[in-house]
């Protein structure tokens, strides 16, 4: 059921941390995948990485096809080249974001909450609108936008990224309610602390790291593979009756 041999999975922000374990895990699982992210040699270098750690014979492959979100022209150009080097597009990841600002949102800078907008939000709306029409042709499809506990809380230190974040499962919803009667499912996984160097500021923090874990009923934060598993879920024949969903995986910490 977990099986993605045959999908081809584009997948933003893979270069690194959760993109990057994502991406490894459904080649591990079959799937043909993109490396994607602004830097090219980087992302060269993971796709390199994939395919030389694949098993000989392996139905799985990594591609690299470098992109800026913030640019409607290169994000078409990630899915004209990943038609090209693919074909089609049956798996969409949506994980690349970004976040300049870190304190209270009443000193903000208004560019610096534009881009969390633009980056988190904006994008992830172009995106899924240049892959869906070949989903609604094809009647199959899965998205995944993978978001934060961020959106389904508040923080002191984090609001327009928590916002941009609970606008990505707003979307999520909205995108499955109108392309469900296509068999096109979308989904988002809201991550907690995940030991990556987007989340640097916050587990190099005593304090902060401090009340992430003590509460939570795991003691501790995240690794980068343990969000893999249920994108690969939500990708397969495992997930084929679930959309319009965000599946929290926190150790526990929005529970306790």
């Amino acid at each position: 059921m977990f099986d993605l041999t045959g999908k081809n999975v584009v997948i933003t922000g893979s270069s690194k941390g959760i993109g990057k374990a994502i991406a490894h895990r459904m080649a591990e699982a079959g799937a043909q995948v993109t490396i994607s992210s602004r830097k090219e040699d980087l992302c060269q270098q993971v796709a390199t990485e994939i395919n030389e750690s694949l098993p000989a014979g392996s139905a799985g492959k990594a591609f690299s096809i470098p992109v800026n979100i913030n640019s409607k022209e290169s994000l078409q150009n990630l899915v004209d080249e990943a038609h090209k080097q693919l074909g089609e597009i049956h798996v969409l990841v949506c994980n690349a974001a970004l976040n300049p600002f870190f304190g209270s949102s009443m000193d903000i800078p208004d560019d610096a909450f534009d881009k969390i907008m633009a980056a988190n939000i904006k994008s992830n709306h172009w995106l899924c609108n240049m892959v869906l029409p070949e989903m609604k042709a094809r009647k199959d499809g899965a998205i995944i936008i993978i978001s934060s506990i961020g959106g389904v809380r508040g923080n002191p230190v984090l609001g327009a990224y928590s916002i941009s974040k609970a606008a990505d499962m707003q979307l999520v919803r909205n995108l499955a309610v109108e392309h469900g009667t296509d068999n096109i499912r979308v989904n988002a996984i809201a991550p907690g602390l995940i030991q990556t160097n987007f989340a640097r500021a916050l587990w190099e923090n005593p304090e902060i790291l401090e009340r992430a874990t003590s509460r939570a009923p795991l003691k501790r934060i995240g690794q980068p593979d343990e969000i893999a598993g249920a994108a690969i879920m939500m990708a397969s024949k495992a997930g084929t009756f679930l959309t319009g969903q965000t599946l929290i995986i926190d150790g526990g910490q929005t529970i306790a």
